[in-house]
């Protein structure tokens, strides 16, 4: 099961028609100037797939170092007859949990694959799709998971309880010791390698399914991220926007510090996206009318009340949150 690759162009050529399938040096050189990335294939049972590519984003993990070690001691494997759990990243939206999966992945020196969950997804989108080639024969593409399983790196399932049972269904001898799935379209069982990892993501609110018992059995330890503390939020603010001052960083601060201990829901993402948008209007307004910390205030609440709602906007008012004027 040893991948082969193929040259495809992303600019020069149209998307998705291979050059020419190798894997030499010399072709790299040849090619070198244009953009271009490497589809890899790999036969199974006499079937090609079609490897997807890993994700590199830049996320960065800032703080709560005993998350990412709870991850990693899911992930360890002690000897022969264990096998590595499957943690689930439980908490409210916006509070880095897919950044935090990403960045334990990344500690293990492996590729990282992300699929993105919705109500919509299928059991055949999380393993094997077939799809027309250019010369009308099926081609089988293999899904960011079978991906990693093949490729031995990290699948994230981010947004996991937003799948139906029905797909999660087809990944239920993945997650024991039986460690493969089977496409159906494709006729063919995958192995994951030793080296692969899974971990899912999972919204705490209203809008998700509820987890079988047999699939909830299958999804752990429960990781739960909260709502960091103030000395850590104030780095993760720091770390997401470094072209704001401190003036700003410190009054986004003191406002979600206030909504904490308000039992609101809002997030360190959503005081970053706030502090954003504002600093964008203050760069267009420029100079203005009216002192600079009244034009910041009034910046932020126009932010926040866009982003998030009136109430939010309240809360730069409030006594104690450093922002009433």
């Amino acid at each position: 099961m040893q991948p082969r690759k193929a040259w495809f162009c992303k600019r020069s050529c149209r998307k998705g028609k291979a050059l020419k399938e190798t894997s030499s040096s010399s072709r790299h050189e040849e090619l070198t100037g244009r953009d271009f990335f490497i589809m890899e294939t790999v036969t199974i049972d006499g079937v090609q797939l079609n490897l997807s590519q890993p994700d590199e984003l830049p996320m960065h993990w800032v703080g709560q170092d005993e998350l990412v070690t709870q991850i990693m001691a899911a992930w360890l494997v002690m000897g022969a007859g264990d096998f590595p759990l499957n943690p689930r990243l439980i908490g409210k939206p916006g509070v880095g949990k897919t950044t935090l999966a990403y960045h334990a992945a990344r500690q293990l020196n492996q590729p990282v694959y992300f699929f993105q969950a919705t109500i919509d997804t299928r059991p055949e989108d999380l393993i094997v799709t077939p799809v027309i080639s250019d010369q009308g024969k099926i081609k089988y593409m293999a899904s960011s998971i079978a991906t990693a399983m093949i490729k031995g790196g990290v699948a994230v399932i981010d947004e996991g309880n937003r799948m139906s049972e029905k797909s999660w269904a087809s990944l239920a001898p993945l997650m024991d010791n039986r460690r493969y799935v089977e496409s159906i379209v494709a006729g063919i069982k995958i192995k994951a390698h030793p080296a692969f990892r899974l971990c899912t993501t999972m919204n705490d609110d209203a809008s998700t399914f509820d987890l079988p018992e047999y699939i909830h059995s299958r999804l752990q330890p429960q990781i739960f991220i909260d709502f960091p503390d103030r000395e850590e939020e104030r780095l993760i603010l720091s770390a997401n926007l470094p072209f704001a001052d401190d003036q700003i960083l410190d009054y986004v601060l003191n406002f979600l510090q206030v909504a904490h201990e308000a039992q609101e829901r809002y997030t360190v993402r959503d005081g970053i996206n706030i502090a954003r948008y504002a600093l964008k209007r203050l760069n267009m307004a420029k100079e203005g009318k009216g002192k600079a910390k009244e034009r910041i205030i009034l910046a932020l609440k126009e932010a926040a009340s866009m982003i998030l709602d009136e109430g939010a906007a309240g809360y730069f008012a409030m006594k104690g949150s450093g922002l009433d004027i």
